[in-house]
């Protein structure tokens, strides 16, 4: 790629050489930079605006009408100071970790009734071009020197001090709205290519769980005789699968409260019902969560085959989602752990037919409650699996396994892609706003 004819150490180990005619100036002396204190609580002697937030600049890079905005109110000299104007950069100050301090947003339109909101800094440029701007606090050069500059411990801030004496690398205007107008234009290229690869991502887990489906309740022989299993919402199955309620299979209990200021790095592995959903997906084998020899005192047993559900979620889909344990250690079970103990059938294939479509249609019809949502024991008695003799279950098990397993490699393949694309937009991104690369 083209090179600039002269270049001068800017100054910066972090930016290195910059073309000669450029210069580094302090944020200040280029924008405004106000830290927004407008939130959603309502005053009623204050105007209803629209509020833009945090979750906003975190989802989009650009600011634009149609986007779902929270309502809030605020007063007339709030909405004169943080009225969302084109070419305004909002970014955040205020997050749990300091990676995610001072994400970057371009407001490519006027508005009339959208704010800034808390824990945003809003940022007016006036000798400089805010698209420019916007894409040079996407480097990776800015990004460190945030992180650097926050403060806390359990939760991070951005002073406007430090943005204000953030160093921003000036071309000449010309060169600037050259620069964002190329920048615009490559990048969603590469966005584009990200969407269609994350779109691949969800068509990989569709088929997976179409998979699932088929397998553990038509089988994995399509020559199979099948039979009306009675069910409209199952519709026909394997003439020789039998229909079985799920308190056939053995006995239920419930685990009891682990406190999570209880868990430790090692010790006696446990399993709380959180972790049902965020660390496991239907197995079990390897625990990540410990408790010390005075908790197992009063907590529940789990041994290898148990099933183990969610009693309480936040929606009547996820609610009742099943793992089962296949590790060789004594675990423990949490609170809202609601345990089944069987022997009679491959405990691998129950969990994947109690995650199964036709099992969470069961299961949402059996939920409690609004905004917790709970499913209980004697709920779970009562769901139906259409269910095939011990080998043939072994042999469905092996199936879907070799099948995700062949799916996953697919899916690894294209993460990396996707990792390697944003990689090479925040290089390319870097690279042409500090002038290494010139692209006019």
């Amino acid at each position: 790629m083209n090179k600039y004819e002269k270049y001068k150490d800017s100054g910066f180990d972090w930016i290195g050489e910059i073309p000669e005619h450029w210069k580094a100036k302090k944020l200040k002396y280029l924008a405004f930079a106000n830290p927004s204190n407008i939130d959603k609580k309502s005053k009623k002697e204050e105007q209803e605006v629209f509020l833009c937030n945090y979750v906003d600049v975190y989802k989009n890079d650009f600011i634009r009408s149609g986007m779902k905005f929270m309502k809030a109110t605020a007063s007339d000299s709030q909405i004169e100071k943080f009225i969302l104007k084109k070419g305004d950069v909002i970014a955040t100050k205020d997050s749990e970790t300091p990676d995610d301090i001072g994400v970057p947003a371009l407001v490519i339109e006027d508005f009339n009734d959208v704010v800034c909101g808390y824990h945003l800094t809003h940022i007016k440029p006036f000798d400089i071009n805010g698209d420019f701007l916007f894409r040079f606090f996407q480097t990776q050069y800015l990004k460190s020197y945030f992180e650097v500059s926050a403060n806390g411990v359990t939760r991070y801030g951005l002073g406007v001090d430090k943005i204000n004496s953030a160093f921003v690398i000036e071309p000449s205007y010309k060169e600037q709205t050259a620069i964002a107008n190329y920048l615009d234009c490559k990048t969603a290229e590469i966005d584009e290519l990200i969407n269609q690869k994350e779109q691949l991502l969800e068509l990989y887990e569709e088929e997976k769980t179409a998979i699932i489906n088929q397998a553990v309740t038509k089988g994995i022989n399509p020559d199979a005789p099948m039979k009306d299993s009675g069910i409209d919402w199952l519709g026909e199955i394997p003439e020789h699968w039998e229909l079985k309620r799920v308190a056939t299979f053995g006995s239920f209990s419930k685990g009891k409260g682990i406190p999570r200021s209880e868990l430790k790095d090692d010790g006696y592995p446990a399993i709380l019902y959180g972790d049902i959903y965020t660390k496991y997906n239907v197995k079990a084998e390897i625990i990540q969560n410990h408790i010390n020899e005075e908790t197992t005192k009063t907590s529940v047993e789990i041994k290898k085959g148990d099933l183990l559900f969610t009693g309480s979620g936040e929606t009547a889909e996820d609610i009742g989602k099943c793992i089962t344990y296949l590790g060789d250690e004594t675990v423990y079970a949490g609170g809202d752990v609601i345990i089944l103990r069987q022997k009679k059938h491959n405990s691998l294939f129950l969990s994947y037919s109690l995650n199964s479509n036709a099992s969470i249609y069961q299961k949402a019809s059996m939920a409690k409650g609004q905004i917790i949502i709970h499913i209980y024991a004697s709920n779970l008695r009562e769901i139906v699996l259409p269910i095939p003799n011990n080998e043939e279950q072994t042999a469905i098990v092996q199936h879907i396994e070799t099948e995700i397993s062949r799916i996953n490699t697919k899916v690894q393949k294209t993460k990396k892609l996707i990792d390697l694309l944003g990689e090479y937009k925040q290089s390319l991104i870097s690279e042409v706003v500090t002038g290494k690369v010139k692209v006019i």
